[in-house]
């Protein structure tokens, strides 16, 4: 199964509720409340995020944590990249030369362009859709047109 962890879902959970509300800055403890998840948990996703360069933070009486930039130019690849690293399929898709099976393994271009059409999507999917309560239109053709997932007939 491909699941992404508890902290990058409540990533975007927060994010998200920080986008409905891109106005005003919020506290961590404000936030916790707000999307009913452990203060600890929640100031450490922050952190991971501002780390990232997706939020900014202000301390004092008007601090808090606001958005680096529009929630339309925030993809769900920047939340999990954020919090997860890089998104590939697998080792080989990150980058070359790190397989010690590179040479024998016949999977790994394939593997690869699974990959970029995975990245594609989830490029097109922005925290604006996550923050959007109605459900996301998926494009019935993906983002990049280089990809084709059907076996190659020569």
């Amino acid at each position: 199964m491909l699941k992404l962890s508890r902290l990058t879902d409540y990533a975007a959970v927060v994010m998200a509720q920080i986008a409905r509300h891109p106005e005003q800055s919020h506290a961590a403890a404000e936030l916790a409340e707000a999307v009913r998840l452990p203060h600890p948990t929640v100031s450490k996703t922050l952190k991971m995020l501002v780390r990232a360069g997706l939020l900014e933070s202000r301390r004092g009486a008007q601090g808090g944590y606001s958005l680096s930039r529009p929630a339309s130019r925030i993809s769900a690849t920047d939340i999990i990249s954020a919090i997860e690293g890089p998104v590939a399929m697998t080792e080989c898709s990150q980058a070359e030369g790190d397989c010690e099976l590179a040479a024998t393994c016949g999977v790994a271009d394939n593997w690869q362009r699974v990959s970029l059409a995975v990245r594609a999507l989830l490029d097109s999917v922005t925290l604006a859709h996550l923050a959007d309560t109605t459900p996301i239109k998926l494009p019935v053709q993906l983002p990049i047109q280089s990809v084709s997932l059907a076996a190659d007939t020569a």
